[in-house]
């Protein structure tokens, strides 16, 4: 069966991809049903994308990559689409977009839009191999038993990174870009949270607090979430993107608060509370009897000197830890590095190597921030794949 554009996973980009008007597009997943980590997203409401999405947002070798396609397509085109289905949807915090309802309005969007621009969508059919012999690429598939051969003038390779197995991850991009000479960096999860030794914050599990975190990269001022492995909300999970093994994270608590200010008035004001009492003005209570006992704060205020006030307040704005780990792909949100950009076009996303082949979302070492930003950049990548596609018929 000869095709003119094989579409390989049916998630968010590869559905887009069809749906954009790739000619004559087949798309095909080993998964029973399309888009599941559409479906699972923002809580199964789908943060679909981002209004503040910025080159700036998204890690790469090369900074420079993501600019045009997403200058290209914007979250205002994708809203538009959302708009036009008459799809409900709020801002939640920070530019984030949401489904009203569910994720299901979007996945509902995408195979509406698929099927109007005549692409096929076949499921639960494994990819064996793939090949190009000299005229096409050679796909070889098997879906119930039965094996099938398919050609393809154009490949798109849309099956995501290695983040959350059990939703079908792989990594197969990765081995389709190898075997065609394509390089891979270096791969490792994303947006994950971090994990402690020895039940560190297993007595804090449940508890949020804002702060602003950091590890090597920019400061995020969202929610911490303690758990009984390690450390988990948005703040960190967007840390987690730019930390290495064996470095350090840094959480400043309450941020904005003058800490030393603050507790030198609670001392003046009322100096014989205690100061986990004065703390749990601005942190929660099981946090403030935590830091309390780690950092040996017994006593009252009256008995801390200002000096030591101060070494406190230090403590408070830079709480450095070193994490042990992460919890790894298996709750990663996405894969951190992929398809090398300097192997691909920027206008394109097509192999600069191997003519007709193409690497979309999140395959490509291209990676957003928390917030809508990689479904942004799944949009924005297959949609330049379509209208090249679309330029040249396949």
């Amino acid at each position: 069966m000869e095709i003119s554009t094989l579409i390989l996973g049916a998630g968010a980009a590869g559905l887009f991809c069809a749906g954009r008007g790739a000619p004559g597009s087949v798309v095909i997943d080993h998964a029973a049903r399309p888009a599941e980590k559409v479906r699972i997203s923002g809580g199964g409401r789908c943060n679909f994308t981002n209004l503040h999405t910025a080159p700036s947002a998204f890690l790469s070798g090369n900074p420079h990559f993501a600019k045009s396609a997403l200058a290209s397509y914007t979250a205002q085109d994708f809203l538009a689409l959302v708009e036009a289905y008459r799809i409900p949807w709020h801002e939640k915090t920070l530019g984030q977009l949401f489904c009203d309802r569910s994720s299901k309005d979007i996945i509902a969007l995408l195979l509406a839009e698929a099927e109007k621009a005549g692409a096929q969508v076949k499921l639960s059919t494994a990819i064996l191999d793939v090949s190009h012999d000299g005229t096409c690429f050679v796909v070889e598939t098997e879906s119930e038993g039965r094996r099938e051969t398919l050609r393809a003038r154009s490949l798109v390779v849309a099956t995501g990174g290695k983040s959350i197995p059990k939703m079908g991850a792989t990594g197969l991009a990765y081995r389709i870009a190898e075997g065609f000479g394509l390089k891979i960096t270096e791969t490792r999860p994303a947006l994950v949270p971090f994990t402690f030794g020895e039940g560190r914050f297993a007595p804090l599990a449940g508890v949020a607090v804002p702060v602003a975190a950091r590890a090597r990269g920019p400061v995020f001022e969202e929610a911490l979430l303690f758990t009984h492995r390690g450390l988990s909300g948005p703040a960190m999970l967007q840390a987690s993107s730019y930390w290495q093994e064996g470095e350090e994270i840094a959480v400043t608590f309450a941020p904005g608060t003058d800490w030393a200010a603050t507790l030198k008035q609670a001392k003046r004001d009322a100096p014989k509370q205690a100061p986990r009492t004065a703390l749990a003005q601005h942190v929660p209570a099981r946090l403030a009897d935590h830091l309390a006992e780690e950092l040996n704060l017994s006593g009252n205020l009256a008995a801390l000197p200002d000096s030591r006030i101060e070494g406190l307040a230090q403590t408070l704005s830079n709480w450095r830890l070193k994490p042990t780990g992460t919890e790894g792909y298996r709750t990663a949100e996405v894969t951190l590095g992929g398809v090398d950009t300097g192997r691909l076009s920027s206008k394109t996303m097509e192999a600069k190597a191997v003519p007709g082949l193409f690497f979309l979302g999140e395959s490509v070492d291209v990676t957003g921030w928390l917030g809508g930003y990689n479904f942004q950049w799944a949009w924005a990548s297959a949609d330049a794949a379509a209208r090249a596609l679309r330029t040249r018929g396949a």
